[in-house]
C-alpha cells in the first residue's frame, strides 16, 4: 500500500495543478492500461472536493466514483462499488482511518488505501507500516506530490496486474499442455530416462495418483512400427488418434495416461487394474470402428520403476512376436472372439467367412498359433465365462448358454480342464485365468 496527504490549511486548499498527458510523460509515467475505481473518504466535504478537483483522474487511468465522510460508509462503498483505490484520512468518526484499512484488507483485499492525515505520530506511522502501508504523508502536501504519488501507484497496480495476466496465461497453457506432458513423462520414465524419486515427484506436479502406475499396456497394428509400411504418415497418425480415442473412451473410469512410443505404438499407463477382458474389448472395438486388426498386451507392474520398466518390456516383445502373426490368422482369431458365444460356430462356418479352405484355416491356426481350432475357441469361452463369474451371480447354466455350450455337464467339463477347478469351484475359491495365444 502507499500514502499520501492532501494539501490544507486554514480550511482551504492550494491552487489545482492541472496535468497535461504529455507533463505526465515527464515524470516517467506510461499511458494508463487499465481504468480504477476510487473513493475519497474524509469528514471534511472541502478536502474530498479540493482532492476529486485537483487532479486530472483520466489521465491516470482512473476514476473517482464516490465519497464518503466516515468509516462504515467508506467501508460500504468500498463493498458495493469494487473499489480499486481508497483515499484515507484517519481522523473519521465512526470508524477511524487504521481500523477501515484492517477491514478493508479482509474484506476487499485488492484495495489498495493512500492515507491522508493531519497526525505526525510515530504510532500511527508503526501502524500504517505494519498494515501494508508504504508511504504515510502528513496534510498539507502540494497537487503535484499527490498526483506523482497516485501515478506512481497506478503504475504499480498496472505491473501487477500484467503479472497476473502473466501468470494466468502460463498457468492456462499449462493446463492444457498438461495432457503432453504426461505423455512425455510416461514414456522417459519407461525407457529408463528418470530415477524413481523424480518419477514420484513430477507424478504430484501431473496431478497424477501419487504412486506408479499398477499397470502398462500397449496396442500394436499392422505395419505400426514400421517405417516402410505401404501406409502413409497420415494415415498411422489417424489411426493412432482414433485408437487413442477408443481406448480414452474404455478407460474412462480408470486413472490413466496414454502415450505414443517412439515405434508408433499407443501405450498406456494404469493406476488401478483394469476388469479382466480389457485387451480383447480394446482389440474388438478398435477392430469394429477402425477396420483394422490390432493387438493389446497388458501387463501388471509389482516391483516398483525398475518392475515397471520390465512389464514396458515385456509387452514390447510380445507384440514384437504378435506381428509375425499373419492376418489371416489376425482376422481368425478376432472373428473368434466376437462369435464365442454362437453354438454353430465351427472350422467350417469360420473358413468360409474367411473365404479360405477349412484344411488350409487349421493348417495355418497350428502352424502360427501352435493351437487348433477347438482349443483357441474353448480359451475364448473360458475367458468369458471367468469374467461373468467374477463379476456377476449368473447360475452357472445361465454362463454355459452365454458362452456357447449347450449344456452345465459339458461347459463344467471343458471348463475344469482348462482351470483347473470345476465353475463352483472356482467362484467359491477364485483361480487364474487361461494362458495362451488369446
Amino acid at each position: 500500500m502507499s500514502g499520501v496527504v492532501t494539501q490544507a490549511s486554514g480550511g482551504g486548499h492550494g491552487e489545482p495543478m492541472m496535468w497535461s498527458l504529455e507533463k505526465a510523460h515527464s515524470i516517467g509515467m506510461n499511458p494508463p492500461t487499465a481504468s480504477y475505481r476510487v473513493l475519497i473518504a474524509d469528514d471534511e466535504p472541502i478536502i474530498r472536493e479540493g482532492i476529486r478537483e485537483a487532479i486530472p483522474w483520466s489521465e491516470l487511468g482512473m476514476e473517482v466514483v464516490g465519497e464518503a465522510e466516515d468509516g462504515e460508509e467508506a467501508l460500504e462503498l468500498a463493498r458495493e462499488l469494487d473499489i480499486h483505490i481508497m483515499l484515507v484520512d484517519l481522523n473519521m468518526p465512526f470508524l477511524n482511518g487504521i481500523e477501515l484499512i484492517r477491514r478493508l484488507q479482509e474484506e476487499c483485499p485488492d484495495c489498495r488505501c493512500l492515507i491522508i492525515s493531519g497526525h505526525d505520530e510515530f504510532a500511527y506511522a508503526q501502524e500504517a507500516v505494519r498494515l501494508g502501508v508504504q508511504d504515510y504523508l502528513l496534510k498539507p502536501v502540494d497537487d503535484r506530490q499527490l498526483y506523482e504519488t497516485l501515478s506512481g501507484l497506478r503504475q504499480r497496480m498496472d505491473e501487477e496486474l500484467a503479472r497476473s495476466a502473466y501468470v494466468e496465461q502460463t498457468v492456462t497453457q499449462l493446463e492444457r499442455h498438461i495432457p503432453l506432458l504426461r505423455s512425455r513423462c510416461c514414456l522417459e520414465w519407461l525407457e529408463g530416462f528418470m530415477e524413481e524419486p523424480e518419477v514420484l515427484e513430477q507424478l504430484g506436479f501431473l496431478s497424477l495418483p501419487p504412486h506408479l502406475p499398477v499397470q502398462i499396456g500397449l496396442v500394436r497394428w499392422p505395419g505400426g512400427e514400421s517405417q516402410q509400411s505401404i501406409m502413409q504418415e497420415s494415415e498411422r497418425q489417424l489411426l493412432r488418434f482414433g485408437a487413442e480415442n477408443i481406448m480414452g473412451e474404455l478407460l474412462t473410469e480408470l486413472p490413466h495416461v496414454l502415450f505414443q512410443t517412439r515405434g508408433g505404438l499407443v501405450g498406456m499407463c494404469l493406476w488401478q487394474i483394469a476388469p479382466e477382458g480389457l485387451e480383447a474389448e480394446i482389440e474388438q472395438k478398435i477392430g469394429s470402428f477402425l477396420n483394422i486388426a490390432v493387438h493389446c498386451c497388458l501387463e501388471t507392474n509389482e516391483d516398483g520403476l525398475v518392475g515397471l520398466r520390465e512389464a514396458y518390456r515385456h509387452c514390447r516383445e510380445q507384440l514384437q512376436h504378435e506381428s509375425q502373426v499373419s492376418p489371416l490368422v489376425r482376422r481368425a482369431r478376432q472373428l473368434i472372439r466376437e462369435r464365442y458365444a454362437q453354438r454353430e460356430l465351427t472350422l467350417d462356418s469360420l473358413a468360409a467367412s474367411l473365404q479360405v479352405s477349412p484344411v488350409y484355416l487349421s493348417r495355418v491356426l497350428k502352424k502360427e498359433l501352435n493351437e487348433n481350432f477347438v482349443t483357441l475357441v474353448t480359451r475364448t469361452r473360458i475367458r468369458k465365462a471367468v469374467q461373468l463369474l467374477d463379476s456377476t451371480l449368473l447360475p452357472i447354466h445361465a454362463i454355459a448358454e452365454q458362452t456357447g455350450y449347450d449344456s452345465q455337464h459339458y461347459f463344467s467339463t471343458a471348463f475344469k480342464k482348462i482351470m483347473g477347478v470345476s465353475p463352483a469351484q472356482y467362484r467359491r475359491g477364485g483361480s487364474r485365468l487361461p494362458s495362451g495365444n488369446q
